[in-house]
Parts: structure tokens; C-alpha cells; sequence
């Protein structure tokens, strides 16, 4: 089969942990061709999306992990499966990729995640759908409405709709004599819309991603946790991962998400859990495929691949019969 990553920039990519070139790697293992594309070199030309990709063979080393093969622009319906796998911002230029992807499935093109449901999926407020797992949470850009939050919670974690990587995140006491500051730095002055929430003092287990591939969740979650002093335990904020069984109340939640997610179009998932509260969900691109397996053995990769080689050998069956 013929594979498509779009990506961020192959040489930015850490080797020794990204998810989506432990992917890569799986499929290469399989046999499978292994193409990157990245979002700008993405085009729609009469009636057809194409782009220019690279054909690469990944390698077990991390610098260089991969060598190219060759170049070539490619129509998407050529691949027999596309994974964007780029990471946020989601700003205007990344809704305009979605929008490209949503012309190529229209030709037949098959694309995880799907991107009308990555696009309907802010990482953030899709959790307003599921708000009986998560803390109390507000989703404002009225700084009185903010500030009302505060003083009600007395102890609140705020953030932007559109970081990654716990960029942006900031907990505000009500006694803090900078929350102004705070609210008007993250609103822009009330013009920009946050998310607020309870603070969880379970974060200092960690910050729980549970990974949801094809509608089955996996059974261990990376606790990523805050190193000391520190708030955040994205392990981009140099937070810890360990990994460990999913909880009773992790299988609950990720049980019941599972089959509504996957129905949407959403091949891999990445639930955020705060101790028994879920606290986001992310479809952009999902990762912590490395440190599971690294330390439990358990190869989320090759669970996708799996799902992979299913879904594309259903299709081409499909096509076949119709």
C-alpha cells in the first residue's frame, strides 16, 4: 500500500519520540511506501487536489531517520490512505488545508483524521459535548464573565483554544494580584475567547493522554507529570511520561467516546484526563506512541497500522464488487 503523512517540516521532526514517524516506521516495516507531504504544497487544479511529495524510506537511526527516494506531485487519490498529521496552531492556513481535504475525499480520496471532523473538533470545546466527564469549565472571552469564574472556583486554570504543547496555560488564583494581567494578556482585551477550568490538584500524578485508535482505546495511558515547580505536564513543558493501565474511570470515559469518535471519522484520538475528569481532546495529531512502547511494550503504531490496512483492503474490496 501507498502511504501519505502530511507533516511538519522532516527535519524539525524528533526522531526519537514523534508519533507519526514511529508510524511511518511501522509501515515501512510492512512493506508499505511511505510519502510525506507538507500543507503548502497542497493544491486544488481543476477539480483535483494534488501536492508535491516526497517518497521516503525511514531508518532506525534518528539523525538522519529517513533518505528520499524520490519526488514527485501526486494527486491524493493516489495514496491508498492520507494522515494529517500536522501539528497546531489551527489557524486560518490549517481550516484551508481542511477544506483541500475535504475536495480530495469528495474524489475519493481516504484521509484520517477525516477533516470535516477535525475541523468540527476544536481540541478544546469538543469537550463541551462531553461536559458530564469534565471539570467545571468555561468556555468566555467577556473578562467579567472571567473574573465572576474566578472568584466563584477561587482556583482556575486558563488557556487558549488554540495552543498545543501547554503553551499559553496559566493558573490564576482569586487572590492573585495578577489576574487582570492575566485575562487581558489571554483575551487580547476580550476579544480573543479561553477556556477556563477548576483547578485539579491531581495534576501532580499527571496529566493522563489516552489514546483512542479506530474506536478501541488502548490499554495504557502516558501520566505526564509536572516537573517541580511547574503547572503543566505536556512533556513539551518538560514534564515527565509514565506510562501506565488505564484507571476504571480512564476506561469509562474512553469507552464511552470511542465508538462516537470513531463513527465521525477519527482514526487516532488523544483524551486529556486530570485525575477522574476529562479535560480535552485532541484530533490534530495525537502522540505518546513511543513512550507506551518503550515502556510497556504495547505498539500503538502498529495498532493504526492495523486499522490501516483493514479500512484501505475493505475499500478496495467495496470498489471491486460495486
Amino acid at each position: 500500500m501507498k502511504f501519505a503523512f502530511i507533516v511538519d517540516p522532516l527535519d524539525g521532526l524528533k526522531a526519537y519520540k514523534d508519533s507519526s514517524i514511529a508510524m511511518m516506521r511501522t509501515a515501512a516495516g510492512r512493506g508499505h511506501e511511505v510519502w510525506t507531504i507538507q500543507r503548502p504544497e497542497m493544491f486544488w487544479r481543476d477539480g483535483h487536489v494534488a501536492a508535491r511529495a516526497l517518497h521516503i524510506r525511514p531508518s532506525a537511526d534518528d539523525a538522519p531517520w529517513y533518505t528520499v527516494e524520490r519526488e514527485a506531485v501526486c494527486r491524493l487519490t493516489e495514496f491508498d490512505a492520507v494522515l494529517m498529521r500536522q501539528d497546531p496552531p489551527f489557524d486560518a492556513e490549517y481550516v484551508a488545508a481542511t477544506w483541500l481535504l475535504d475536495r480530495a475525499e469528495a474524489e475519493g480520496a481516504r484521509i484520517w483524521n477525516r477533516p470535516s471532523a477535525i475541523r468540527d473538533h476544536s481540541e478544546k470545546v469538543a469537550l463541551a459535548e462531553f461536559f458530564e466527564f469534565a471539570p467545571t469549565t468555561l468556555i468566555a472571552g467577556d473578562i467579567a464573565t472571567l473574573q465572576a469564574f474566578i472568584d466563584e472556583l477561587k482556583d482556575v486554570v486558563v488557556k487558549p483554544l488554540d495552543g498545543m504543547g501547554g503553551s499559553g496555560i496559566f493558573r490564576v488564583r482569586h487572590d492573585d494580584p495578577n489576574r487582570n494581567a492575566i485575562l487581558e494578556t489571554i483575551t487580547d482585551n476580550g476579544r480573543r475567547s479561553i477556556m477556563a477550568q477548576r483547578y485539579l490538584p491531581q495534576i501532580l500524578d499527571g496529566d493522563k493522554r489516552i489514546l483512542i485508535i479506530g474506536g478501541v482505546p488502548v490499554p495504557f495511558a502516558l501520566a505526564r507529570i509536572p516537573k517541580a515547580g511547574e503547572l503543566r505536564g505536556n512533556l513539551a513543558a518538560g514534564g515527565t511520561g509514565v506510562a501506565q493501565a488505564l484507571s476504571a474511570r480512564d476506561a469509562e470515559i474512553a469507552n464511552t467516546l470511542a465508538p462516537i469518535l470513531w463513527s465521525r471519522g477519527l482514526l487516532i484520538v488523544g483524551l486529556d484526563a486530570i485525575g477522574d475528569c476529562l479535560t480535552e481532546i485532541n484530533v490534530t495529531s495525537p502522540t505518546c506512541f513511543v513512550e507506551i512502547f518503550e515502556q510497556t511494550g504495547y505498539d500503538v503504531a502498529a495498532m493504526v497500522m492495523d486499522v490501516l490496512e483493514r479500512e484501505c483492503a475493505a475499500s478496495a474490496t467495496a470498489l471491486r464488487s460495486s
